[in-house]
């Protein structure tokens, strides 16, 4: 049964009339006071019995009135928003960016369920030889790992500002309470904080340091970058620190020079 005959069927089991769902409609449209979420009796009966496709206000309103779960009713059209991360993956923005995919997303990803139970994690440790069992694991599990108290950002695949320390498209997790800038504290370059930053441009992911009002954003001496300088708070925002990064590594046969030479 196609998504219109679906919608048909529901409402007649309702019991509600042409007549009653466009006055639920209407009363939807003037609370958003928004025309979009009215659904007109011949744009209805379209819908029903014509296959027309409805907007997502009229989609909202029909939900809405139904009783019916949004997210299942773009699956009767074709639309299963649990594929959007992997989706995501068909396009690689060259710019470091933010991550906004919501943990409210249905649907499953594949991660070890099962692994040697004589594995020593104090070790260093090939994981691929003890994983024993993948499967499907619930997104909405995910809740369980603090997915909500970070968010995330991936290194566009042209920024080399922390490169080789973070390389471009590592994945990088945000704790966005840790937003003070720290000046001290640390004796190497591993411990030394990392922040993310959204400024004018787009997004930036480095050191930092602080004096006045200005911002300096200071990339690693490997990736021959120059300082970046800007007005705090007016021209750029501090996102968070960067507290987990998830990368590959290359093969290492890309030398400094070539890598600097990208943006």
């Amino acid at each position: 049964m196609d998504a219109g005959l679906k919608l048909k069927a529901i409402r007649e089991k309702l019991g509600l009339r042409y007549r009653q769902v466009k006055d639920a409609s209407t009363l939807i449209s003037n609370k958003y006071q928004n025309v979009e979420f009215n659904v007109g009796l011949a744009r209805l009966a379209d819908i029903e019995n014509k296959g027309m496709v409805p907007t997502l206000h009229r989609l909202y309103s029909l939900c809405a009135i139904y009783k019916l779960d949004l997210v299942e009713v773009l699956e009767w059209y074709g639309i299963d928003v649990s594929m959007i991360p992997q989706d995501s993956e068909m396009a690689t923005p060259a710019q470091t960016h933010l991550v906004r995919f919501s943990n409210r997303m249905r649907g499953s990803v594949p991660l070890p369920v099962a692994l040697d139970p004589g594995v020593n994690f104090a070790e260093t440790t090939y994981l691929s030889r003890v994983i024993q069992e993948w499967g499907p694991v619930p997104l909405s599990l995910l809740r369980n790992l603090d997915i909500q108290q970070y968010r995330y950002g991936i290194i566009g695949l042209e920024d080399r500002m922390m490169y080789p320390l973070l390389r471009p498209g590592a994945l990088v997790q945000i704790d966005d309470r840790l937003h003070r800038v720290r000046s001290s504290g640390w004796t190497n370059e591993y411990d030394r904080p990392i922040y993310f930053f959204e400024t004018r441009q787009g997004y930036a992911c480095a050191w930092c340091n602080l004096a006045g009002d200005q911002l300096i954003l200071q990339p690693h001496p490997g990736s021959q970058k120059e300082p970046v300088v800007l007005k705090y708070p007016t021209d750029v925002d501090i996102v968070g620190q960067v507290v987990g990064v998830a990368m590959r590594l290359e093969n290492g046969t890309e030398s400094p020079k070539k890598a600097g030479k990208h943006g």
